[in-house]
């Protein structure tokens, strides 16, 4: 049995929607998840401004944020955070800055890792952020586990290959496409995570 985190920054819900989607997937294939958000750090006045991101932080449903020991316990580990110009959340890129001390002790190296994203256009930059988070993979030395098309016929239609996203046009929620691309993804860290885990 693989042990997953999923470690992600969500502004409004849809980033946790994808999260605990990926966490769904990867319990339906026998892991054990941590969900985790990083600390929300954006000035309280920025958040009052948009109604939507007020909503989320004042009724956020989670009551522990993702912490070292989370990477250090995963077998697997997925990122999740909104596009940024192209680019991770800085309260996402935060929480990964400080993976220094894990990282020069080599235990980030041979996880197994993979991203999703979610932006408020289609071209706003779902495979950039992905492959952004991925980034941070290389460095780690984990090996990186896209969504790919073969795992489910349904992604060659619905999903990115990068990893699960979603367009949220007019703030809208993850639809069931986009939820089971990321079951898939969350599913197959949970099965490649565990071969490799079982054969170290």
């Amino acid at each position: 049995m693989a042990n997953i985190a999923v470690v992600f920054y969500s502004a409004t819900g849809n980033v946790a929607a994808l999260a605990e989607a990926l966490a769904e997937g990867a319990r339906g294939a026998g892991a054990e998840v941590r969900v985790r958000p990083v600390a929300e750090r954006a000035p309280r006045e920025a958040i009052e401004a948009n109604r939507r991101w007020k909503a989320w932080v004042d009724d956020n449903p989670y009551d522990t944020v993702a912490s070292l020991d989370d990477l250090e316990w995963a077998d697997g580990i997925a990122l999740g955070s909104p596009t940024r110009f192209g680019g991770a959340a800085e309260q996402l890129k935060a929480f990964l800055d400080t993976t220094g001390g894990l990282w020069a002790q080599g235990k980030l190296a041979d996880k197994v890792g993979t991203s999703f994203t979610s932006a408020s256009t289609g071209h706003g930059g779902l495979e950039t952020t992905t492959v952004a988070m991925n980034m941070t993979f290389y460095h780690w030395g984990t090996l990186i586990m896209p969504l790919g098309y073969a795992a489910d016929p349904s992604l060659m239609s619905t999903g990115n290959p990068y990893g699960a996203s979603w367009v949220a046009k007019k703030s809208a929620a993850p639809d069931d496409d986009a939820l089971g691309a990321a079951r898939v993804q969350g599913t197959r860290l949970a099965q490649v995570a565990g071969k490799l885990s079982a054969g170290s």
